[in-house]
């Protein structure tokens, strides 16, 4: 089970892994905490009338279309996005967004779709949210309290049978190393770097996340499924943008991997890691699962 903030988020962030799983005959479920309706339209052809006034539900058929292409399944927690405030001091959130609504209800909710998808691991974002959007900050919240009540039979009894999570991992996307490897790569090949300015405002006192990785899965055959999902929200991602900068041969032999950091576990298994469900013995009789691992 993978939880989101927003419609988008899914295909940015472990994307290829989630295809590569369903692949390999897991089921794969995409937990989507918001509608994204606050957010803006980055690709500028879609900035078009018509689109703006029906953002919900335009976001809503680039999700069905990106589920479909990476063969997971996909259900909304029904929350409204928070919006990213700006400015200094920042706005005030808006009223009855994701982010001001109580953590024990928002835990609720989640814990009632794991209960009923039984998952063996959870896939969510560390505590500083990838980046400091309020509604990311939350998801990892909320997805860490979900992880602990899931389980206990005392916490939410109406929401379902007790189903206690083996591990819950953080995504990890924005790395400096593999900028840096894309970046030389373009060098080498008389070209400007697309990173080049990113890098060059690279505070060094931040280290690197890769410091904190934990589990690096083998996924380049599965770039190309992982693209297709990101251009399936033609709102959010340009066509012309960095994601789609580095040739996909590159890639694939430069940097062919996914990166996770293991937040929590209740199994043994050994650092680092090549697959999420290392560890965990699925049980083949159990008819929740299919015969397979969630």
């Amino acid at each position: 089970m993978a939880v989101h903030a927003h419609p988008d988020d899914e295909s940015s962030k472990g994307a290829a892994t989630m295809a590569k799983y369903v692949k390999e005959g897991h089921e794969v479920l995409v937990v989507t905490l918001t509608g994204g309706e606050r957010g803006d339209i980055l690709n500028p052809a879609m900035d078009v009338p018509g689109i703006r006034d029906r953002i919900g539900e335009v976001r809503k058929e680039e999700m069905a279309a990106a589920a479909a292409a990476l063969g997971v399944r996909q259900t909304w927690l029904g929350y409204v996005d928070s919006g990213l405030p700006e400015g200094d001091p920042p706005p005030p959130l808006p009223e009855g967004c994701f982010a001001l609504v109580p953590l024990e209800e928002s835990t609720e909710a989640l814990v009632r779709v794991v209960r009923e998808f039984r998952p063996h691991v959870m896939i969510t974002y560390d505590e500083h949210g990838g980046y400091p959007h309020p509604d990311h900050i939350r998801c990892h919240e909320v997805s860490m309290a979900a992880f602990e009540a899931s389980g206990d039979p005392d916490r939410f009894p109406e929401a379902g049978a007790p189903w206690e999570v083996s591990k819950i991992y953080y995504t990890h996307g924005f790395i400096r190393d593999r900028m840096v490897r894309f970046s030389d790569e373009f060098e080498r090949h008389g070209q400007e770097s697309p990173y080049k300015e990113w890098l060059a405002k690279w505070d060094p006192s931040r280290g690197d996340v890769m410091g904190r990785v934990t589990t690096q899965i083998t996924c380049g055959e599965y770039f190309p499924l992982r693209d297709e999902a990101l251009r399936a929200h033609a709102t959010q991602i340009d066509p012309n943008g960095v994601f789609f900068a580095v040739p996909m041969q590159w890639q694939q032999r430069l940097w062919p991997t996914e990166e996770f950091e293991l937040g929590k576990t209740r199994v043994s298994t050994a650092i680092p890691e090549t697959d999420l469900f290392a560890g965990i013995v699925a049980d083949s009789e159990d008819p929740t699962t299919g015969g397979g691992s969630r």
